[in-house]
């Protein structure tokens, strides 16, 4: 399996090369004479060592077992694993309908206590709209070539919303104000989810921060990404889910948010700034 570049997965995978190349040496063998041993091109052992393939459990298996390592199969073996899950083509997803997808994370939801939310261009799906949805999903629907469910998985998107209203729950986001200025659907669309995310900001369960624009800041970050409670981040690319479970990569992610808090404002300054961009949009 060749793994994206740039992406968790690919960290992962170089780890994972790091680990088999110390393997290698510890056992003294040269990448030629361990690729000859396990009948593989001698390119192989490089691209392996280097994260550039991730090594298949099979080849795993041989390589601990030429190098007299055999005992840490298992956590390897757990690491090819995490880095195959970690990267979830959409396209794939959406291949029986969008609706599937929209009602995948439901469980997730149910489980969780702790949400951390952070976007950089857009509302989060807990609280939009029906219509910005709808207009956000229409793109979607095309560029990936999903087949065309789109008000089934409006009802089902929608429904997910429920979550914020179940004891027990919190939801701390964070959100440039940049989302808050990108546009879905028309003038009509953009101000009422601008009122909605005000209402929200009133909900007990709920604390919005926004992150305003041009001031000076600790830090940016690359994506939008979700944490639920110590568990698990989950960002999205154009073409994938990409799903973190390592406890360090979360931790980083748990740094990253609280360094975007620090350039946060919250309560009448975030409604401020909400209320500010629906002024805006009104008067176009």
């Amino acid at each position: 399996m060749t793994t994206p570049s740039n992406s968790p997965a690919r960290q992962i995978a170089e780890e994972l090369g790091t680990r088999l190349r110390e393997i290698r040496q510890g056992a003294t063998l040269t990448g030629r004479a361990l690729a000859a041993q396990a009948g593989w091109h001698f390119t192989k052992v490089s691209r392996m060592e280097h994260g550039a393939k991730t090594a298949t459990e099979e080849e795993i298996r041989v390589w601990c077992r030429i190098c007299g390592a055999e005992d840490q199969v298992p956590d390897l073996i757990a690491t090819v694993r995490a880095i195959q899950t970690m990267y979830q083509e959409l396209r794939r997803q959406t291949r029986a309908g969008m609706k599937r997808l929209m009602q995948a994370p439901v469980p997730l939801y149910d489980r969780t206590r702790r949400f951390r939310i952070y976007e950089h261009n857009v509302i989060p799906g807990l609280f939009q709209t029906d219509g910005y949805a709808r207009a956000m999903l229409t793109f979607w629907f095309g560029f990936l070539d999903a087949p065309d469910d789109l008000d089934a998985s409006l009802q089902a998107r929608m429904a997910r919303q429920q979550v914020i209203h179940a004891a027990g729950k919190r939801f701390d986001v964070l959100l440039e104000e940049q989302a808050l200025r990108t546009w879905f659907g028309t003038a009509d669309v953009q101000a009422g989810q601008l009122e909605r995310l005000l209402t929200v900001m009133a909900h007990p369960h709920v604390s919005i921060r926004i992150i305003p624009l041009m001031i000076e800041r600790p830090c940016v970050a690359s994506a939008g990404f979700w944490i639920y409670d110590d568990e698990l981040v989950t960002l999205e690319t154009p073409s994938a889910s990409i799903e973190v479970t390592r406890s360090r990569e979360i931790e980083l992610y748990s740094r990253m948010f609280e360094h975007l808090a620090r350039a946060a404002v919250s309560g009448a300054a975030a409604r401020h700034l909400t209320q500010s961009a629906l002024d805006e949009v009104r008067s176009r």
